[in-house]
């Protein structure tokens, strides 16, 4: 994101140029690029309306405020403290009892998986790739899979969604030292934006300009949103804070709607705000021992509803609808949980299959299954170092679940030209295995050591 002076805003309204003298450096918080995937959300159609006062109809999440004592002060959105109990009406007690119980049989099942680690990666490569999805990368499951065996930076939005992955891991490590707090906010931010797009927005500090979303004229007069000021930032994201880390009568999901609610109004970072707060949902059901596992990611389901989340976020702030919001949650955690049942008990299933076809082999191709679970793209190479066999022993074993038809061979990839092959039909619980076709017999295999 380019940056603007608050004199250039001046400028642009009164048809000349001033210098900022001593006002705010305003940095320009746009939505990324389209997703080609949706053409018809762009970053534009997203945001249809400017921030206007009367559109503002309820101050009970918060209210309208100008700079005082500055004339050309702009519109920005101060939120009020979570509120520490809500009264739920009948709709949102019925979603409520949806999404718990749908959150219960995944926990049960995570509990009773019995290597949960090896279904760890699909899933989180999932989450990650759709919640850098909504801010517009276009990187797939398998792209990621890819670079991942490649070693290949070379992508900048695979890179993007390997720092998701990384922070997300890293987030999980600090939750048991630390409770959901400023320090820990902060350095999973800069994990996720340490060296990517956004990394010269100051990752792991809070900002200290103003920011502003769905602005066409890169203006803060124009923008559908300006989160609360910089100099008063620390109030909020305190009570935030001591919200998610307090016993109060509130249930679980209910409490966390209201923290992620909260946490994108705030926006106390200049970039990765969106993701952070996705990865906050998960941490603080899974610090809740609500999630054994982390198995549930919401960004599938907020991604293929994008408008309505946006819309929803911002009718709270607007017209104080916080129960339809709380229900937009309540259906995402009920969906995706179910989902994530699914997917889990497909995954489960296919591992019992190949290790039952497997059954009294005195290879190793036992651990190999375990190797494709982690990520389902293969390479001599990787068998090699991951199982410690020799270039001839690691291609055996491939062409062992080649000849079961549980591994397809694409052509080279990375540097060398390795060859490459997919287990089938893992990619196809996690994604579509199409992306990953390519012509056989384009490249020769590479079985150097």
């Amino acid at each position: 994101m380019r940056t603007i002076t608050a004199g250039q805003v001046r400028s642009a309204r009164d048809g000349e140029r001033h210098e900022p003298s001593g006002l705010y450096r305003a940095s320009v918080q746009r939505s990324r690029r389209p997703n080609p995937r949706d053409p018809t959300l762009g970053a534009d159609s997203l945001y249809t309306s400017r921030m206007r006062p009367e559109t503002f109809t309820s101050k009970e999440y918060g209210e309208l405020r100008k700079e005082p004592g500055n004339k050309w002060a702009f519109w920005y959105f101060e939120p009020k403290r979570i509120p520490r109990s809500v009264t739920l009406s009948s709709e949102t007690i019925y979603a409520l009892s949806q999404a718990d119980a749908s959150l219960g049989r995944l926990a049960g099942v995570g509990r009773l998986l019995p290597n949960p680690t090896l279904l760890i990666n699909p899933f989180l490569t999932r989450e990650a790739v759709a919640s850098s999805r909504i801010e517009g990368t276009e990187a797939s499951i398998s792209e990621v899979f890819q670079a991942e065996i490649t070693g290949s930076q070379e992508d900048s939005d695979v890179f993007e969604v390997q720092n998701y992955i990384k922070a997300m891991r890293r987030g999980i490590e600090l939750l048991e030292d630390l409770p959901l707090s400023q320090r820990m906010i902060k350095e999973v931010h800069s994990i996720l934006l340490s060296g990517v797009r956004g990394a010269n927005k100051r990752p792991g500090e809070f900002r200290e300009t103003p920011v502003w979303v769905g602005s066409p004229t890169d203006s803060p007069e124009n923008a559908t949103f300006v989160p609360v000021l910089p100099t008063r930032l620390q109030d909020p994201i305190s009570d935030w804070e001591y919200f998610a880390n307090e016993d109060h009568r509130v249930p679980d999901l209910v409490k966390c709607a209201l923290l992620h609610y909260q946490f994108e109004t705030i926006h106390p970072f200049l970039d990765g705000n969106g993701r952070l707060g996705r990865l906050l949902i998960v941490f603080y059901l899974m610090k809740q021992d609500r999630l054994p596992t982390p198995l549930l990611y919401l960004s599938a389901y907020l991604e293929s509803h994008r408008r309505e989340y946006y819309d929803r976020l911002q009718a709270v702030r607007e017209r104080g609808e916080i129960q339809e919001w709380i229900q937009f949650f309540l259906t995402a955690v009920a969906r995706q949980a179910d989902d994530a049942v699914r997917r889990t008990d497909a995954l489960v299933d296919l591992r019992e299959q190949y290790r039952t076809a497997l059954a009294g082999s005195r290879n190793r191709a036992g651990e190999l299954i375990d190797l494709l679970f982690v990520n389902p793209l293969i390479t001599t190479r990787r068998v090699e170092r991951q199982l410690t066999v020799t270039n001839q022993g690691a291609l055996n074993l491939i062409r062992v679940f080649e000849d079961k038809g549980w591994l397809a061979r694409t052509g080279s990839l990375g540097p060398g030209g390795r060859i490459t092959w997919y287990a089938t039909e893992i990619l196809d619980v996690m994604s579509d295995a199409s992306a990953f076709t390519g012509e056989e017999g384009a490249a020769t295999e590479k079985t150097q050591s």
